[in-house]
C-alpha cells in the first residue's frame, strides 16, 4: 500500500544505510522477496476465513450481524495495530517484528482449529488481524529499506502482496473446503505449517534497523489533516469510503451473494469473486501505475461507478456472467481509486512534518469504511434479505463514486497549491505573538522622489 504505509501513524520510513552483513545472512535481494512472501502469506491467512464464514454459520447457526462482526472484529484488530506498533520496528528491528507476526499468524490458526462456536472465531480473527497490522508495518518498511537504490519497487509490490494474498487466501481455502476432506480444519492445519516453516526462514532476512531508544514513545499516533489537504480530502472522501467499502462486503458477505446470484451451491465460486475483487485491484495498481494521481481517481471511480450498476443489474437478472464481470470490474476501479488516485494525490500536500498525520487519517478512513458498512449490511441481511440489501449497497457505492468523480472533474480548473514547508508554529496552548503592526503613511503623501524645493 504504497510508501509511507509502513510508518503509519508516525512518520514516513527511510531507507536505512546498509549495515555489515550478518552471517548466514542472506542476499539483500533475496531477503527482499523473502520479505515479500511473508507478507503474502500473513494476508493470505486472513483471506482464507472469508469461504468459510457460510460452514461456520451453517454448523453454529449465527446470524448474518454476527458474521460480519466477526470480520470488524479482524478490521479494528488491523487498524488498531497499524497506529499504535506501525513504528515500532524503527526502534526494534524488522526482522524481530516480521517473526512475532508469523508467530501470532499461526496463532490464529491454531485458534481457528480449536473453534467450536463464534467465540473463538472472535478471537481468531483479532489474532489475525493484529499479524496482518504487524506484517504490513514491519514488513513494508523492510521491503523499502531491502529494495536496490534508485528503485520504486517497495510500494508496488507491498501493495500487490496484500491485495493478491487476501485474494489468493479466499480462492485457494474455497477450493479445498470444496473438494478436500476436514473442511474447516485442513486449510488451517497446512497454514499452520507453512507459518511455522517462514518463521524459521525469516531469521535469514538482513536486518536493516538496529535497535534504539524511543520505542514506548513511538506508540502515540499522530492523526491530522493539515489545512492545506482538507479541500482535496473532502473531495477524494467518498470516493476513499467506496473503495474499501467495497472489499470489505466481498471479504465478508461475497461468498453468500454468490451463491445466491450463481444458483450453485459450490463454495469455488465464492472464493472466485473475493479473488475477482482484490486480484483486479492488485493487477491495476501494477499495470496503470504511471498514471497521474489525479487521472487515476477519475479514472478509478467511473470504473467503479461501472462495476457497481453492472453488479446491481446482475443481482436483479441473476446472471452469472454479469456479475462476474461487474465484480472484476468494480476491484479495477477499487484499486485505481484508492491505492493509485486518493494516496497519491494527498501525500504531497502535507509538508514533511505533517505528513504522518495525514497519511493516518487517510488509513483510519480506509478500515472504517471496510468495516462499518459491513456490519450496517449484516443487520440489514437479518431484516431484508441478503438480495435487498446488496441492491440497496451496489447503487449506495456508485452513488458515492459518482460523488467523487464529480468532485474532481469541477476541480480540474482549479490547481491545487502542494504544501511547502513551514517553520513550526508554537506549541499547543502558547500564547500567539502580536502581529506587528504596518506603519501608516500621512494622509496626502504618494510616495515617489522628492522634488527639489522652488527656486
Amino acid at each position: 500500500m504504497i510508501r509511507d504505509l509502513a510508518g503509519l501513524g508516525r512518520r514516513p520510513v527511510t531507507r536505512a544505510a546498509p549495515g555489515p552483513a550478518r552471517r548466514g545472512a542472506l542476499p539483500r535481494t533475496a531477503g527482499f522477496w523473502l520479505v515479500a512472501g511473508v507478507l503474502f502469506l500473513l494476508l493470505f491467512v486472513s483471506g482464507a476465513a472469508s469461504p468459510l464464514y457460510d460452514v461456520y454459520q451453517a454448523q453454529w447457526r449465527f446470524s448474518a450481524t454476527t458474521l460480519t462482526a466477526i470480520f470488524s472484529v479482524y478490521v479494528l484488530a488491523f487498524l488498531v495495530t497499524l497506529l499504535v506498533f506501525g513504528s515500532v520496528s524503527d526502534y526494534l528491528g524488522r526482522r524481530g517484528v516480521i517473526e512475532v507476526a508469523l508467530v501470532v499468524g499461526a496463532g490464529a490458526c491454531g485458534l481457528f482449529l480449536a473453534a467450536h462456536g463464534a467465540g473463538l472465531l472472535f478471537a481468531a480473527r483479532a489474532l489475525s488481524g493484529v499479524s496482518a497490522g504487524a506484517a504490513t508495518s514491519a514488513g513494508g518498511a523492510a521491503l523499502v529499506d531491502l529494495q536496490p537504490e534508485s528503485s520504486d519497487r517497495a510500494p508496488v509490490v507491498t501493495s500487490a502482496a496484500i491485495l493478491l494474498g487476501l485474494g489468493a487466501g479466499g480462492l485457494a481455502t474455497s477450493a479445498l473446503v470444496q473438494y478436500a476432506p476436514a473442511p474447516t480444519h485442513l486449510v488451517w492445519w497446512l497454514l499452520l505449517g507453512v507459518c511455522a516453516t517462514a518463521a524459521v526462514a525469516v531469521l535469514a532476512i538482513p536486518e536493516t534497523r538496529s535497535r534504539r531508544p524511543g520505542v514506548l514513545a513511538s506508540l502515540r499516533p499522530r492523526v491530522a489533516v493539515p489545512r492545506q489537504a482538507r479541500a482535496t480530502f473532502a473531495a477524494a472522501l467518498p470516493g476513499m469510503i467506496a473503495a474499501p467499502a467495497l472489499n470489505g462486503f466481498y471479504l465478508s458477505l461475497g461468498p453468500s451473494l454468490a451463491a445466491q446470484v450463481l444458483g450453485s451451491p459450490d463454495l469455488l465460486w465464492g472464493g472466485l469473486v473475493i479473488f475477482l475483487v482484490t486480484g483486479t485491484g492488485a493487477a491495476a495498481t501494477v499495470a496503470l501505475r504511471g498514471l497521474s494521481g489525479h487521472a487515476a481517481m477519475l479514472a478509478g471511480c467511473l470504473t467503479l461507478v461501472a462495476g457497481a450498476a453492472m453488479t446491481l443489474a446482475a443481482i436483479e437478472t441473476a446472471s452469472a456472467a454479469a456479475f462476474l464481470a461487474g465484480t472484476a470490474v468494480a476491484g479495477t476501479g477499487s484499486g485505481m481509486a484508492f491505492f493509485l488516485g486518493a494516496y497519491r494525490i494527498l501525500t504531497p500536500l502535507a509538508s514533511p512534518g505533517q505528513r504522518a498525520g495525514l497519511i493516518s487519517a487517510s488509513w483510519i478512513v480506509f478500515y472504517l469504511a471496510f468495516s462499518i458498512p459491513v456490519l450496517i449490511a449484516g443487520v440489514a441481511v437479518t431484516h431484508f434479505g441478503l438480495h435487498r440489501t446488496a441492491v440497496v449497497y451496489s447503487a449506495a457505492l456508485a452513488v458515492l463514486a459518482a460523488a467523487a468523480a464529480g468532485s474532481f472533474l469541477s476541480r480540474r480548473r482549479s490547481p491545487v497549491r502542494p504544501a511547502i514547508p513551514a517553520s513550526p508554529g508554537p506549541p499547543a496552548g502558547a500564547a500567539r505573538p502580536a502581529p506587528r503592526r504596518r506603519r501608516r503613511r500621512s494622509a496626502g503623501r504618494r510616495p515617489g522622489p522628492r522634488t527639489p524645493p522652488d527656486q
